[in-house]
């Protein structure tokens, strides 16, 4: 990836930072992680230090199953079965373990971002994953061109970085406004008095900023606003029902 698209993407993790959720939470399974090992092995493999690779491998497992060999011996020499077959059993139950621990770990995390997740923050996420398409799109469009194709180089490039950076900050400054609103609703559903004023102020900020492309992005995180003081005004119609 070329230096000016370096830090422009938003990741997963800073995602999870700015909302304070979950959104990206992905089930963790021992078998992907045991298919990217054997992978990783497999190419240490192929390469020029293959050889080496082969005999570490071998010599952690080995060095792995007599150290459990001896912990049996000592501490578990009631035991009438091989150690190798122990360390099978073993082997197989822990990964069971941990699997079942992470779905419901995995599960519990999707139940939170479902509680909290507002139609916002939805329409949000959706604008970040198009963001970070746009990145990916440009990053293989250099890749190609790097490769030899220079026709297809991206004209006005510098623009079009430059609007990326605007829309990245655009999308987090939406993001941290829906996360205030979202976190602090008990208190502006019974403190509503105080944000008529500062909502005039954004609405003002609107039909000045409107027509320019930082405009744009600025009066979607005013909308959000806007979308969650008349969801918390109806909410609160409801509760005096």
């Amino acid at each position: 990836m070329r230096n000016d698209l370096q830090d422009l993407e938003i990741s997963h993790r800073e995602l999870e930072n700015l909302t304070n959720l979950p959104v990206k939470s992905e089930l963790i399974t021992i078998r992907n992680i045991f298919k990217k090992i054997c992978r990783k092995i497999i190419t240490q493999i192929k390469g020029s230090e293959g050889a080496t690779v082969v005999f570490l491998s071998f010599s952690v497992f080995i060095f792995a199953y007599l150290i459990f060999d001896i912990f049996i011996k000592v501490f578990a020499a009631w035991i009438e079965m091989p150690s190798w077959l122990l360390l099978i059993i073993f082997s197989f139950l822990g990964v069971v373990s941990t699997q079942t621990f992470l779905y419901y770990w995995w599960r519990n995390q999707q139940k939170i971002l479902r509680k909290n997740l507002t139609n916002s923050l939805e329409i949000l996420l959706n604008d970040v994953d198009r963001y970070n398409a746009v990145i990916k799109a440009i990053d293989i469009n250099d890749q190609i061109e790097d490769a030899g194709n220079t026709g297809v180089s991206i004209k006005e490039r510098e623009k079009v970085i430059d609007a990326l950076k605007l829309t990245r900050t655009d999308l987090i400054r939406a993001l941290k406004t829906e996360r205030i609103l979202r976190e602090n609703q008990n208190f502006i559903l019974s403190n509503t008095e105080l944000f008529t004023n500062n909502l005039a102020t954004l609405t003002a900020m609107q039909v000045t900023e409107q027509a320019t492309e930082h405009g744009r992005l600025l009066n979607e995180a005013l909308q959000i606003a806007l979308d969650v003081q008349y969801e918390m005004k109806s909410l609160q119609s409801q509760s005096n029902l």
